[in-house]
């Protein structure tokens, strides 16, 4: 693991491994840490393996707030532009950053299929919401009639709510950074979105129902629970209190050691994070592979591959975790030798 420190902004960017070529999204937020991008760049070294790519995991994270997006990402661009262009290291938008903010590096195509709009989002960002209730609809058979408890309502949080609602879920609870607000009978997604076309994440706050603190969310009962912010939160506290009977994460790196053993104690069914969320590395690998042709053709894609990875993953007597990690690192280990390696799958450190 090698961790860059950059010189233009307050940022880091961690190399999972020594390859030829890494990849792996760009992240911005006040309290970015090298830590995280190195627990992060894991997470993309073993989405890359599942999904068969001789490619490295790598992370960018910049410190700042929204309000210094554009000017941090355009010197954080021109820093890495000799990287990009040589394919050391290929990036696009994760939290906090925006799929046009990297328009001015080497690789960016702007006629590109993922950078498309399906009702206003992005195909990127509807691909990624695809591929976790793909993963979801997989572990329960069937996502008509199911209930999802959705934390964030950003662009994955809102991709996965839309694809939900549209395979027949219901959408019993949704948090942000504001709140959480929970109907057993489901929440009006349409009128969801209006508000969070006029008032953002404080939609939560102009539906006129009760709001709880953001993290009741855990406490609801779903059958599906999809947590969609940051690095391990489902610690071994927060999973004794979870009452769905799927973790679908959104999120990277959402589980600690110490989580999984405790949600598998208690039946709970965890979705290995690094397939739920492959949806828009899959796209834009069959872009660039030609096996796309549009739209259509790349969501189809991610369901077939998302689902297919998830079944094979559930078959593993540890839990589907445990199902893909093996999955990856069987694919590592025949093109990786030690100590190259990576020494175990992406999880978070146990709170303090």
């Amino acid at each position: 693991m090698k961790v860059v420190e950059l010189t233009s902004v307050d940022g880091f960017v961690a190399f999972d491994m020594d390859c030829a070529t890494s990849a792996g999204g760009t992240r911005l937020a006040p309290d970015v840490t090298p830590e995280e991008a190195r627990l992060l760049a894991r997470a993309m070294t073993y989405k890359l393996a599942v999904l068969g790519q001789r490619i490295g995991g790598a992370k960018a994270v910049l410190r700042g707030g929204a309000e210094e997006r554009a000017a941090l990402v355009a010197r954080y661009c021109a820093e890495i532009g000799p990287l990009v262009a040589s394919g050391s290291f290929l990036t696009a938008s994760d939290l906090g950053t925006r799929t046009q903010d990297f328009a001015s590096l080497p690789d960016y195509r702007p006629d590109s299929i993922m950078h498309q709009e399906i009702d206003g989002e992005l195909v990127d960002t509807v691909v990624t919401g695809l591929g976790v209730v793909a993963a979801a609809d997989t572990a329960l058979g069937g996502s008509a009639g199911r209930t999802f408890a959705v934390e964030g309502f950003g662009k994955v949080g809102g991709g996965v709510v839309r694809e939900l609602a549209r395979r027949g879920g219901r959408l019993v609870a949704l948090s942000t950074i504001h709140g959480c607000v929970v109907d057993e009978s489901g929440l009006d997604v349409a009128a969801l979105f209006e508000l969070r076309a006029e008032h953002g994440d404080a939609c939560v706050l102009r539906l006129g129902r009760p709001v709880l603190p953001p993290e009741s969310l855990y406490e609801v009962a779903a059958d599906v629970m999809v947590p969609g912010a940051r690095t391990g939160v489902l610690h071994p506290g927060r999973a004794a209190e979870v009452r769905a009977g799927v973790v679908a994460p959104a999120a990277n790196v959402p589980y600690t050691a110490g989580g999984l053993r405790t949600l598998l104690a208690r039946g709970v069914v965890p979705l290995a994070d690094f397939v739920c969320g492959a949806g828009a590395t899959i796209g834009y690998l069959a872009e660039r592979a030609g096996e796309v042709t549009d739209a259509e053709s790349t969501g189809a894609l991610v369901d077939e591959r998302v689902s297919r990875l998830t079944a094979a993953s559930l078959e593993h007597p540890d839990g589907p975790f445990a199902g893909a990690a093996e999955l990856a690192a069987a694919f590592l280990g025949t093109w990786c030798e030690p100590p190259e390696l990576p020494d175990g799958p992406p999880l978070a450190p146990e709170p303090a």
